[in-house]
């Protein structure tokens, strides 16, 4: 028998402990949550993403009756990007996600889905994008896709 053990990374920090370009980010993630449409779920989940130019496109979940017809804020915001600026890495993304009685006390990660379209966006740029999950208490901070997904499938798999 063989064990493999594995290690995430993840920093807490403080809203105040971020860095001006950060703290912007994550604002810009909270105000997409404003433009969430989340009828059924009633969770807004918003995301900004800091691209290597140095705009930053925003995306928000958008629900649907037909659930799986609806997207991730993640994904929105990848896809519009990536679409957009075809040619520009993503350096930072941040996603807040809030409830009807406000921002959560914890962060929340990403959904699988999500998790796959980040890594491929990563391996499309051959560079990690750093990831901010936002709460009230803390700020998780993680320095690539890697981190959420240490078991992952990519591209490399498909070349045989």
């Amino acid at each position: 028998m063989k064990e493999i053990k594995i290690e995430i990374n993840i920093r807490a920090l403080r809203y105040e402990e971020l860095d001006e370009k950060d703290r912007k980010l994550i604002d810009a993630a909270k105000e997409a949550t404003a433009r969430s449409y989340a009828p059924y779920s009633h969770f807004s989940v918003g995301a900004a993403a800091l691209l290597a130019n140095g705009v930053v496109v925003t995306g928000s979940n958008q629900e649907n009756a037909a659930y799986p017809s609806g997207t991730c804020a993640e994904r929105t915001t990848l896809f519009y990007a990536n679409s957009q600026y075809p040619d520009q890495a993503v350096d930072t993304l941040a996603i807040a996600a809030r409830s009807e009685t406000g921002y959560l006390d914890s962060p929340i990660p990403p959904c699988g889905a999500c998790r796959q379209v980040l890594l491929e966006t990563e391996q499309r740029f051959h560079q990690p994008m750093r990831i901010l999950l936002y709460s009230k208490n803390d700020i998780y901070v993680l320095e690539g896709t890697k981190d959420l997904l240490p078991l992952s499938f990519g591209g490399e798999y498909l070349k045989v």
